[in-house]
């Protein structure tokens, strides 16, 4: 556990920036630095945000407050973002962030998608860090966290059932690909017309997690042999049902059964988008221990080589340190590459 306050000296730095920039890519900054802290890499965490700088857009301006009687009419407007992160900011003031997560988690749960999935992930972290301390920094971080989903809210709706299997690997597998052709996420989304129906029937909180920690192992394994689709986009369908992974303890219990299939339909949905016409067969070269993995990720830089180590390191395993290791083999790096 990191105690130097080198996380909140990173949100701090990072809460008069916006959610996003150019329009829609995602800030990644708050979700990179909380889990360097997480994995005893807080050193290099201002190092990591000084790379990460060029990226980064002011905070954008506000629209109009968000209240509680006008939030309908706003959410899934992402021109009010501020709107939102004002919203929450204030409730997070005013009641423990518990208890507001606990109100606006099914709220947003049906809109998992927004932001191809970032603000759950960003939630996800924030909860993270509020489980190890809470001070102002971090349950601002929150605040900007539900404030971008609240803002880029988007159902997915209108997806068929298929049959799945009784395994979360089985049923990735059995997700049928989107026609190809489409470009863009959102687009990409909206093609989605049919799912297998994994988990369906599960009512009962403790088989929800089960299987929702069987969800964020199987995706995270599967990087390694599909992550050539989309290197960078197929990093979500194991680190967004993590996010969920991450609050169910800060939730009322009944909400872990909803959270499992928002979680599915969230993964699945990516694995659909983004699916290789094959798998390979992948072996790292070197065995390596957590520590060397995190490391390695670093030294790479891309943030979702870093936010899917940070996964593989929760799965522990070794065909999770491998996707990890994947992940840096097949993305580009930061210096000198995207984010």
């Amino acid at each position: 556990m990191d105690t130097s306050g080198t996380l909140e000296e990173a949100f701090e730095r990072l809460h008069s920036t916006g959610p996003e920039r150019e329009g829609w890519l995602s800030n990644h900054a708050p979700m990179v630095a909380e889990a360097l802290a997480a994995h005893g890499q807080a050193g290099a965490v201002h190092r990591w945000l000084d790379l990460y700088r060029d990226k980064l857009e002011d905070f954008p301006d506000p629209v109009a407050p968000v209240t509680d009687a006008n939030w309908p009419a706003a959410l899934g407007d992402s021109r009010r973002a501020a709107d939102w992160i004002g919203y929450f900011s204030r409730a997070l003031a005013e009641r423990p962030w518990q208890d507001v997560l606990a109100v606006w988690w099914p709220r947003l749960l049906p809109g998992i998608a927004a932001g191809a999935t970032h603000p759950v992930i960003r939630v996800g972290h924030a909860v993270r860090a509020l489980g190890v301390d809470e001070n102002e920094p971090r349950r601002t971080e929150l605040a900007h966290g539900l404030g971008y989903w609240a803002a880029r809210h988007q159902p997915v709706s209108s997806i068929a059932s298929l049959p799945a299997g009784p395994t979360a690997a089985g049923a990735l597998d059995a997700v049928p690909p989107i026609a190809g052709g489409v470009v863009g996420f959102r687009a990409r989304l909206a093609a989605v017309r049919q799912l297998p129906l994994w988990a369906g029937e599960v009512s009962d909180p403790d088989v929800a997690r089960e299987r929702l920690t069987e969800l964020v192992r199987a995706a995270t394994h599967r990087y390694a042999t599909h992550g050539h689709g989309e290197p960078t986009m197929l990093v979500h369908a194991a680190t967004a049902p993590n996010a969920v992974l991450r609050a169910l303890d800060a939730l009322p219990r009944e909400l872990w059964a909803p959270s499992l299939h928002a979680a599915w339909t969230a993964s699945a949905a990516v694995t659909a988008m983004y699916a290789p016409e094959e798998a390979i067969d992948y072996v790292p070269h070197e065995r390596l221990t957590a520590e060397e993995v995190m490391e390695r990720a670093l030294a790479h830089g891309d943030e979702h080589v870093i936010k899917l180590t940070d996964t593989a390191l929760d799965v522990g395993d070794d065909r999770a340190l491998a996707a990890a290791l994947r992940a840096v083999e097949i993305s580009e790096p930061l210096v000198g590459g995207r984010a």
